[in-house]
């Protein structure tokens, strides 16, 4: 693995031929997120986007947690400023935290969660925002903000309905508790459970797989998937239409039938030259 762009030391980002490996880097606050990491966050995915090289991205925590959610001792600064300035702050930071979520769920190109442990609050919906959810043996999930008087804001109440049904998701966000692997797959809520010493190596050996696929398809393909359950058959027929347009043009599609174009003259010849013999 070798760095595929500087980043703090908070945000570790390499690059492995087609597949990304994006760490969360504050194994000592298990990978909490504060301003300064949310930053980098957004700055190592807007790189990824950017990165034609990069076909898919895996998204894992440093040390034995995933993600413990919001930093806690920013919680902290924010209600010591004075009064009146905590709700505006507070709408700043809620700005912050779901444009950074919100281009890793819309980022054109393959993401897997592989979550190594606890996934809590923000990072349960960190992990939930990706196109799967991979997970050890040793993690967890919690949507744990109700335990902190406060609602999911980091797109858990849009992303874990669409995983899990609705009723579910409500027993899962009112009561806050810790969902082990097994379970979590049952629920819907994630997608693989492997060891803990194979996690990485599973998540990029599935990213690769993913990745395979002409890049152009596969990311319109994913931007009218996100949009499905909001949309109606005809905005779908419309939009797939739309995208079909631009893959018409695109180098892969081109190349892929005039490979199959050549194929079938191949075996045409091939096949007339032995009804000659």
């Amino acid at each position: 693995m070798t760095p595929a762009d500087p980043a703090s030391d908070a945000i570790l980002l390499q690059a492995d031929g087609p597949v990304a490996v994006l760490t969360l880097n504050r194994p000592a606050a298990r990978n909490a997120i504060d301003d300064a990491m949310r930053a980098d966050l957004v700055a190592a995915l807007d790189h990824v986007a950017r990165t034609d090289s990069i076909r898919a991205l895996v998204i894992t925590g440093a040390g034995k947690g995933f993600c413990a959610g919001g930093d806690v001792k920013s919680m902290q600064a924010r209600l010591a400023v004075p009064p009146g300035e905590v709700a505006l702050n507070g709408w700043r930071r809620q700005q912050r935290t779901h444009h950074a979520i919100a281009m890793l769920h819309a980022l054109p190109k393959p993401t897997i969660a592989a979550v190594n442990g606890a996934a809590t609050g923000l990072g349960c919906d960190v992990a939930l925002c990706c196109d799967f959810v991979m997970a050890s043996d040793a993690a967890s999930f919690a949507m744990t903000y109700i335990l902190r008087g406060l609602i999911p804001d980091g797109g858990g109440m849009y992303f874990l309905p669409r995983r899990v049904g609705l009723s579910r998701a409500k027993e899962l966000i009112f009561s806050g508790r810790s969902v082990a692997p097994d379970e979590a797959l049952r629920l819907g809520m994630i997608d693989r459970v492997t060891g803990a010493e194979t996690l990485l190596e599973d998540a990029c050996a599935w990213a690769a797989e993913l990745s395979r696929g002409a890049p152009a398809a596969l990311a319109l393909s994913k931007n009218i998937l996100d949009q499905t359950f909001e949309l109606s058959v005809d905005q779908v027929f419309a939009m797939g239409s739309q995208a079909q347009a631009i893959c018409y043009s695109t180098r892969e599609h081109q190349d892929s039938v005039a490979a199959f174009l050549e194929g079938v003259a191949r075996r045409k010849a091939a096949r007339q030259a032995g009804e000659g013999a």
